[in-house]
Formats: C-alpha cells, sequence, structure tokens
C-alpha cells in the first residue's frame, strides 16, 4: 500500500477503511489520513476517527485521493455496497488498495478453524483475477496490479493474543515464535520444490494510477508482526520493525493470474 501511499501531497486526503487501530503509520504519508470502522479505536496518532459503516460512508463524494481497504473487505456483510461507497467517495485520478485473503489456502482456513470464522463474511477464494474485475465494475477504478501475499502466521503467535490462546492452538505449538518459525519455513520450502500454494495467505490489489507496483511476491514475512521483507542472503534475518527472529527462503514464483 505503500505506493500509493507515499504519492499523496499534504494536501492529499486518504481513507483508511474498516481500519481497527490503524492499517498503516501516519508517518508512511504526507496526506491527511481518516480512520473509519463500526467502533471507536482512540489513539494518538494524528488521524482523524470516524465511526461509520463501511456501505454508508458518511462523506461527500469525490472526498478522498485514496482508499486503503488492508484485510477489511472479508469482514464486510454488504459488499456490492461497500465498493460503490469506495468508487463514490474517490475522486477521478485517484487510488485504491485492496488486499484480501484467499479462503482457499491453508492459512485462511487455519485462522477461521481456530477463530470460528473469525468475522470473515466474503470469501474471496482462488480467482483473483475475478475479484479485481468486480471491484474493478463496482468502483468504476480501473485494476492496476495484483501482488500474491504469502504469510508468517502471526496471528497464531502468542505475543500478539489480547486473549488466552484456544486450546486449538496447541497444535502450533501454543503459538510459541519458535514453532511458528519451523512451520513457516517449512510451507515455504514445499512451495518451492513443489509449486504449491501452502504459504501463501492471498492477494494486494493496486486500482487506479499507482505508479511503481513491485508486483514481486516476498515470501519472508515476520512471524510476530506479520510484515514482508526482502532480507538479505543468509540462514536467518531479524525483522527489521519488530526485531523477530525469522527463517530466511529464496523467491517463490507466484501461480496466481490476476487480469
Amino acid at each position: 500500500m505503500h505506493e500509493l501511499l507515499r504519492e499523496l501531497t499534504p494536501s492529499g486526503r486518504v481513507l483508511d477503511l474498516g481500519a481497527a487501530a490503524g492499517s498503516f503509520d501516519v508517518s508512511c504519508t504526507r496526506g491527511r489520513v481518516f480512520r473509519i470502522d463500526l467502533e471507536a479505536r482512540p489513539a494518538a496518532d494524528g488521524a482523524a476517527r470516524v465511526i461509520g459503516d463501511a456501505a454508508r460512508l458518511p462523506f461527500a463524494g469525490r472526498a478522498f485521493d485514496a482508499v486503503v481497504a488492508n484485510h477489511s473487505l472479508e469482514h464486510v456483510e454488504r459488499l456490492d455496497d461497500c465498493l460503490r461507497e469506495i468508487g463514490r467517495a474517490v475522486r477521478p485520478g485517484g487510488c485504491l488498495f485492496v488486499s484480501v485473503p484467499d479462503a482457499s489456502t491453508l492459512t485462511d482456513r487455519i485462522y477461521r478453524w481456530l477463530a470460528r470464522g473469525g468475522g470473515h463474511v466474503n470469501p474471496f477464494a482462488a480467482d483473483p483475477a475475478a475479484l479485481a474485475l468486480r471491484i474493478a465494475e463496482l468502483t468504476g477504478l480501473p485494476f492496476t496490479a495484483g501482488r500474491t501475499l504469502h504469510t508468517g502466521l502471526s496471528f497464531l503467535n502468542a505475543r500478539n493474543a489480547r486473549t488466552p490462546m484456544p486450546r486449538r492452538a496447541i497444535l502450533f505449538g501454543g503459538g510459541r515464535e519458535p514453532v511458528l518459525r519451523a512451520i513457516t519455513l517449512a510451507l515455504r520450502r514445499i512451495d518451492l520444490w513443489f509449486g504449491t500454494r501452502l504459504s501463501v495467505y492471498g492477494w494486494a490489489l493496486y486500482f487506479g494510477p499507482v505508479s511503481d507496483v513491485d508486483t514481486t511476491p516476498l515470501p519472508n514475512v515476520c512471524v510476530r508482526c506479520g510484515s514482508a521483507h526482502d532480507p538479505p542472503p543468509g540462514r536467518a534475518w531479524a525483522c527489521p520493525g519488530c526485531g523477530a527472529r525469522n527463517f530466511r527462503t529464496g523467491p517463490i514464483p507466484s501461480r496466481d493470474r490476476f487480469l
């Protein structure tokens, strides 16, 4: 999403849709950040916070230069209405970033099994091209590029848990980082050797005139904070964001086909 955020000017405005605590740090952009969610999420980060429904955005038309829907559309009850509202709220020449899980992947199935659904009401499965076309038609924003996203299993990390881990998590070492490191390494190696998608989580989709989009998948994803990186050669790497130790694998070609 940073390709989109860094292009905003100080007068630009970006809407962080279904933001919860925030999809990105305000320091990532010069534009003014508005975060909207169904619940109040207080934070002193300089962003404007609004309580509202994504299917009925409380903003005037053409109010934003960009919209970020980072892992939020899978939670939206009225998806088509939400996409039309995004199209209404974005000015001509504006941009949209969308990231969603692929419901057919092992990772998302584990997430929904452990979290008893995890609030996912829209199962986007195995066809990013169809999803990109649907979003483009309903928002009126042309599809620009797509990228395959890999997982670090950070949703299983016990350090990130706000409530006690479910008993089922014992199958994954109770969310301990050494176990998650070993699992993610194994999944990526299997994908690399056999052409599977076991380490894939979902997709990132770009709409509108976003420049310099790098569509190369980044399979090395942190087991603690979930951020993807291109680490230097070596057996292991430390996440520059949170400091967590991770095992490294080489590039994994994407098997996904976008428009």
